[in-house]
């Protein structure tokens, strides 16, 4: 059982990122009513057991994690939220999936911060701390949008339907991450306007800092190879 353990904990990025990329990307392979009510619920709870691998060795975390999902598990079930639910529920929901995203990306930054040599597990592990940042985005957003509604407005959001409404608040917590900016959704309360202000500032902080320091480690590396030849 222990080495079936450290296998994983060894691949603990790539099964990470893998959930990551089926939970944004999903519903381009599969029909969409499949994807939102059975797929994706699961692949969350996949998600959260890889999150919960990654802080493995860190025993009262890992077991804080795990008593914190059975909990929301056994209370809301395994979907994200649904229209009839009430936004307490909703919210609550939220505020479970956001702090496990912030002790699971804070976790990643130390670790790949901690690695003084670059290999594949460390890159794996740079991506996917990025794109955890994204859904920390994501919770954000969607809880002001709930206590403060109509906070966005655009194009995008003219639908009344919740998952399209989710899935369009998904998209722009990428977008403000990333600093594209499109125009498609327009934050048009203050807490909005502040909440994207820090959503690409922190966007950039990981770049320039996180991932900066991540590619100078891999060129000493290199310059260090090259001058042992």
């Amino acid at each position: 059982m222990d080495s079936v353990i450290n296998y994983l904990y060894k691949h603990r990025f790539e099964l990470f990122i893998v959930t990551q990329f089926f939970i944004l990307f999903g519903s381009l392979f599969f029909p969409d009513a499949l994807f939102q009510d059975t797929l994706l619920p699961a692949l969350f709870i996949l998600n959260i057991a890889s999150g919960v691998l990654l802080v493995s060795k860190q025993r009262k975390i890992m077991w804080f994690l795990i008593i914190l999902f059975i909990v929301a598990l056994s209370v809301f079930g395994n979907s994200l939220f649904s229209e009839v639910e009430k936004s307490e529920f909703i919210l609550t929901r939220l505020s479970v999936y956001f702090l496990f995203y912030v002790i699971v990306t804070g976790h990643i930054i130390k670790q790949i911060w901690r690695e003084k040599e670059v290999d594949k597990t460390v890159i794996i592990g740079l991506m996917s701390g990025y794109i955890s940042l994204g859904f920390i985005a994501f919770f954000i957003l969607v809880s002001i949008e709930l206590v403060t509604p109509d906070s966005f407005t655009g194009i995008l959001l003219d639908s009344q339907n919740i998952d399209s409404r989710v899935d369009s608040l998904m998209y722009y917590s990428y977008i403000t991450l990333l600093t594209i900016g499109y125009g498609d959704i327009i934050p048009v309360t203050p807490i909005a306007q502040k909440a994207v202000v820090l959503i690409g500032l922190i966007g950039q902080f990981y770049i320039v800092i996180i991932t900066s320091v991540v590619v100078s480690k891999y060129i000493n590396i290199a310059v260090i190879g090259n001058n042992k030849q």
